[in-house]
């Protein structure tokens, strides 16, 4: 009795779904080591070919690329997008999957590592959107970031993927904040942790049946809980 009392209280959700989502195996930050740097040394040596020796730093050049290097998906880069701030790029996770699947990420191009960061950039999340609703229907976009113990990446990164078709049920039972301007994310989201005390947090972000912004908070992975990360089979 007392455990389901306790799990109505939002932040004690969390915690409880923080657990499960360790015994899947959701949490990434134990991976985070050895290759945190991929999408740093991605953006800082591999987005444009106008560096020397391009194709002796870049890890991954561009698929239309001089480079005598493996065209593989896995093996290039694929920019969507690039501005003075910010670049969009394909997730490997695409690699192999339908025409239909999306999986992109939103850089910075200044060193910022996540979630936890001062430097964090309210315009990234605008950014985001814009892009993801190029290639993804809006009711069914949803931008995520992972909390710090979640990546495998020490370089900011919004994933930008579609909803489960049961996610909107799933957030609904969690502590949602409506919001019109995407630059307040952050914002919102630093809010919410604080109210549910959370010093780690990932942040969800998507449209609500109105057209209104929703900013959802957790101690857990949203992208591997509430969105369509991979593709089925991969």
């Amino acid at each position: 009795m007392q455990l389901a009392m306790s799990i109505k209280r939002p932040f004690q959700f969390s915690k409880v779904l923080l657990l499960l989502c360790m015994a899947l195996g959701l949490l990434g930050h134990a991976h985070a080591t050895k290759y945190s740097d991929i999408l740093l040394d991605i953006v800082q040596n591999c987005i444009t070919q106008d560096s020397a020796n391009y194709c002796q730093k870049c890890r991954a050049p561009l698929a239309e690329s001089i480079c005598e290097s493996e065209k593989s998906c896995r093996k290039t880069t694929q920019v969507w997008s690039s501005t003075e701030k910010f670049v969009a790029i394909r997730d490997i996770k695409m690699c192999g999957c339908p025409a239909d699947f999306v999986h992109g990420l939103v850089l910075p191009k200044q060193i910022i590592t996540g979630v936890e960061d001062p430097l964090r950039p309210d315009a990234i999340w605008p950014y985001a959107w814009d892009i993801a609703s190029t290639r993804i229907e809006p009711e069914s976009i949803a931008l995520v970031i992972n909390p710090q113990n979640f990546r495998s990446q020490n370089q900011m990164h919004i994933h930008l993927v579609r909803l489960k078709p049961q996610a909107r049920t799933a957030l609904a039972k969690l502590s949602n904040h409506p919001i019109e301007d995407l630059n307040q994310v952050w914002k919102t989201a630093s809010q919410l942790a604080k109210e549910q005390q959370l010093d780690d947090f990932g942040v969800i972000v998507f449209r609500s049946t109105s057209g209104v912004f929703n900013v959802v908070v957790t101690a857990y992975s949203p992208e591997g809980v509430f969105t369509q990360y991979v593709c089925d089979g991969s």
